[in-house]
């Protein structure tokens, strides 16, 4: 007879961040929250243990008179004391700012003075001897020298008060802070939980830093269903096999990620990758997966779930499609749904009217509960994005300017086809480079590409792609991709430099880093 599955876990409805995410702690104490991979075995917290954790270091933040409101700056990977002070500052109102131990200091430091934390606490390494510095761990909180005792001016914290406050890059160099409250983080989670992609007792392997808003996501998708989030440790990420053995120590049912985690055992280890027989789904943001892998990957593990999730910081995510399985041939842009539950893209032309055509690109506004509530400091950025309905000015109601660009197919789902900002004036036209990337991924002997915009001998904007080839017999050259680019093509779109490389450079979020693709470009011209 088979076993009876496991209750669903109860939500109530107005749930703090801490709340949603501990309500398991209720219904399913025994059921794992947190595996963790530590020296070749799982280490598990329940969600019993993980709830007591975070009532532990809740108690010990009492000490310092903390107000609602004042922050909490926490210098952890994911790992399960870091998600209990996650929950522990939440529960009392204090905004956590996650930020990477692999973040240059100065980074750090100017991310401290925007947010002034009342605390810094580090889960590694040496917190100096700054007021309000310290560590966390199993043995608690310990801060040298607390920060002075104010006055309380709150009483109780709301939903709609500030959950975290999320550091991005920001167009000026400088970075930017995205404010997300408990209201709309948990409005976002329970569009997610919706979606259906775990349940009681999966375990979602997370690649992500906790400083990147991709973690919480995860976070919130495995804690919310009552199932365990299994951190992959940073250091192990980058080595093929032993990602994957995480993945089968761990046990892990769904993996969120980045595409590019996976390239790596698609190419070198495919048969260790197809022997992952507990894994079902794959999610997967922050950049364009190349077809081709896609396609290896669903050869190797068939059945598993492969979902493309698309958004930004601003509201963590905006939509989720279902990856068809097989992928048909014909597919050259992935399909982005048209928004979870409780949201709506609208899509306009840049005289803000709205795109209803098949095949017109248009840019994506956001219409959801799961917003920001601004950029930290920074009024005039936050008008910028966070605007007025286009359709009903009158109303009140804000939306996200995305700044991203899509088309509708001919089954009325989204495509994503490149940013607004990333277009690009070559010889007087509109050029968008992700449409150059994806004819040189229709190559059949292309693995990887990319495309960045360069500064010309004549001091004209140029496209310069750099493509990683598969793993076939070699004989394409340089000038034959060009040239299969000019098939399709005007030559002003087409790069006027391909470059054969071994790999592309990635930076700390495992995206493909442009930044030193173009200093490449700089140091071959010098």
């Amino acid at each position: 007879m088979p076993a009876t599955p496991a209750p669903a876990v109860t939500h109530r409805p107005d749930e703090r961040f801490d709340e949603f995410l501990l309500a398991a702690a209720e219904t399913h104490p025994d059921h794992p929250a947190v595996v963790e991979y530590a020296d070749g075995a799982e280490r598990v917290t329940t969600f019993r243990g993980l709830r007591e954790a975070a009532e532990r270091y809740a108690a010990e933040l009492d000490r310092y008179g903390l107000d609602v409101g004042e922050r909490v700056m926490i210098v952890s990977d994911t790992s399960a004391e870091a998600v209990a002070l996650v929950l522990a500052c939440s529960s009392r109102g204090l905004p956590f700012v996650p930020v990477s131990p692999e973040t240059p200091a100065e980074r750090r430091e100017t991310i401290e003075r925007s947010a002034e934390p009342a605390l810094c606490l580090f889960a590694d390494g040496e917190p100096g001897t700054a007021v309000g510095h310290g560590r966390f761990g199993p043995d608690g909180i310990e801060v040298p020298l607390p920060p002075v005792r104010r006055e309380r001016r709150r009483r109780a914290v709301t939903p709609g008060d500030t959950a975290y406050i999320i550091f991005t890059s920001g167009t000026t160099g400088r970075p930017k802070g995205v404010v997300m409250s408990h209201r709309s983080v948990v409005a976002f989670y329970r569009g997610m939980i919706a979606e259906g992609f775990v349940s009681v007792g999966d375990r979602v392997g997370s690649t992500s830093p906790l400083q990147f808003d991709f973690s919480l996501l995860d976070i919130g998708m495995a804690l919310g269903s009552g199932a365990a989030v299994a951190p992959v440790p940073r250091a192990l990420l980058r080595w093929p096999t032993r990602f994957l053995k995480v993945l089968r120590v761990t046990r892990a049912t769904h993996v969120n990620g980045v595409p590019s985690i996976w390239r790596q055992s698609l190419r070198h280890i495919p048969d260790q990758l197809a022997a992952l027989t507990e894994l079902r789904g794959v999610l997967f943001c922050g950049e364009e997966f190349p077809l081709g892998e896609l396609r290896h990957l669903q050869r190797l593990r068939p059945g598993v779930r492969l979902i493309n999730c698309y958004g930004a910081t601003e509201s963590m995510a905006a939509s989720f499609a279902e990856v068809p399985d097989p992928l048909p041939d014909e597919v050259t842009h992935l399909s982005i749904g048209n928004g979870h539950r409780g949201t709506d893209i609208l899509l306009l032309d840049p005289e803000g009217a709205p795109v209803r055509e098949e095949g017109v690109v248009g840019e994506m506004y956001l219409r959801s509960p799961a917003l920001m509530t601004g950029y930290w400091g920074d009024a005039g950025a936050t008008d910028a994005v966070l605007v007025a309905d286009p359709l009903e000015p009158r109303s009140g109601q804000r939306l996200l300017r995305t700044g991203d660009l899509a088309f509708r197919g001919a089954d009325g789902a989204l495509r994503f086809c490149g940013r607004r900002d990333s277009q690009v004036q070559i010889r007087g036209n509109r050029v968008e480079p992700a449409e150059v990337q994806r004819r040189l991924l229709a190559h059949p002997d292309v693995r990887e590409a990319a495309v960045v915009v360069y500064e010309g001998p004549a001091g004209d904007a140029e496209l310069s792609a750099f493509v990683v080839l598969g793993d076939g017999p070699a004989g394409t050259a340089e000038s034959d991709l060009r040239a299969f680019c000019l098939r399709s093509m005007p030559a002003y779109m087409a790069p006027s430099v391909v470059r054969i490389v071994g790999s592309l450079p990635v930076n700390h979020h495992g995206k493909t880093d442009h930044r030193r693709l173009r200093a490449q470009l700089v140091t071959d011209a010098a």
